[in-house]
């Protein structure tokens, strides 16, 4: 039986903040939960961006009996005036007599100011219940926020021996049904999913979110250095969800002016052969997509691996071992000459999810 302590109510919070994974935009996910005399008597998440934030909510509910209670917030209250006004006003001007917080905003505009006031004003602050897993629950938002740059995610599935499809280039399915639901729970919670154009032209996949209840779409990044992507093409064509496509100088002007005439946002990232990922996620990062699933092929992993842009990865390993000498791997690049040069995660999950295995990990540059 878990022990009712400042803990017991800040994963109270977390949970609730969790819930709201992929609806905030670029905004953190916050729960909030106020107590008083051993009850809960109010709590609050953040539902989307520039609606009121969970401690308001959480204050709306408790109403005049939060004077004197305990605050729970999974991250620090803000302090600035934004699209919403400062969370830590509110805390004071409702009289609280203790704010618990679980980790510091790292966004500039609060960074601290936001405990400061409470502080300033009488009200005991406590900080660090919960720190690791506040921190995890908001590595997209916190990446993000430091940067500009997305948090990107590698989300790929083999066989034991390492094959994302067979010499034929046949890949469905290899993992099972409970995995590609999970994958789809994952589309879900980023903001943009990225494939390369040889996926597309492949498998002419839809790119959306398919639940057995309704799930955000992630807005659709294609990585395409010279526009071969055929107009025909449901990415292009469904209207399902934006797309946008990251090419070179060495594209057509007029093939980009007939993307562009169909509503498709095309973005030149380098002179070429190959798309600048680094410059093409920088301008992703500009344009408001604050995470990044990245389900391509093993060239695309490849590339975002050796160029160290990859905050995590997710595999899912079916035992199935199909061969090929020409079969494609999940991730391809030049590779290193040494094994103690290669890329580590750490921090590692390992589950198993009937027949599959999936293992997730954050590699260890992110240190």
């Amino acid at each position: 039986m878990e022990i009712i302590n400042d803990e017991y109510y800040m994963r109270l919070a977390l949970d609730m903040a969790g819930r709201s994974q992929g609806q905030t935009g670029i905004n953190p996910v916050v729960g909030s939960v106020i107590v008083k005399d051993g009850a809960v008597i109010g709590l609050g998440s953040h539902l989307k961006r520039g609606t009121p934030h969970a401690e308001v909510h959480a204050l709306n509910m408790a109403g005049e009996a939060a004077e004197g209670s305990t605050v729970y917030v999974t991250l620090e209250p803000c302090s600035h005036h934004g699209a919403t006004p400062p969370c830590s006003e509110g805390l004071v001007k409702a009289g609280v007599s203790r704010v618990v917080v679980a980790c510091e905003d790292p966004n500039p505009q609060v960074a601290g100011k936001g405990i400061e006031l409470l502080r300033r004003n009488g009200i005991e602050v406590e900080v660090g219940v919960l720190r690791n897993e506040a921190i995890k629950l908001n590595r997209k938002f916190i990446k993000f926020i430091t940067t500009g740059m997305p948090y990107v995610t590698i989300k790929t599935a083999s066989t034991l021996d390492g094959k994302i499809a067979s010499k034929s280039g046949d890949s469905k399915w290899i993992s099972n049904d409970a995995s590609r639901e999970r994958v789809h729970t994952m589309r879900h919670r980023h903001h943009g999913i990225m494939v390369g154009v040889d996926t597309v032209i492949a498998d002419d996949p839809s790119l959306t979110t398919r639940l057995s209840v309704p799930g955000i779409s992630p807005a659709r990044i294609i990585v395409d250095s010279t526009l071969r992507i055929p107009d025909e093409a449901k990415v292009l064509s469904d209207n399902a969800v934006q797309t946008i496509v990251l090419t070179t100088e060495k594209a057509s002007e007029a093939r980009r002016a007939q993307l562009t005439e169909r509503g498709i946002q095309v973005i030149v990232s380098g002179k070429g052969p190959r798309v600048d990922l680094q410059s093409g996620l920088r301008r992703l990062g500009e344009h408001g997509i604050s995470s990044l699933l990245v389900e391509g092929g093993g060239r695309l992993n490849g590339s975002l691996l050796n160029g160290k842009l990859v905050d995590e990865v997710v595999l899912f390993m079916a035992p199935k071992i199909i061969g090929g000498l020409n079969a494609p791997g999940t991730f391809v690049f030049d590779g290193f000459e040494l094994m103690k040069d290669a890329v580590v995660l750490n921090d590692l999950t390992v589950e198993q999810i009937g027949d599959n295995v999936c293992i997730s990990g954050y590699p260890a540059w992110n240190e």
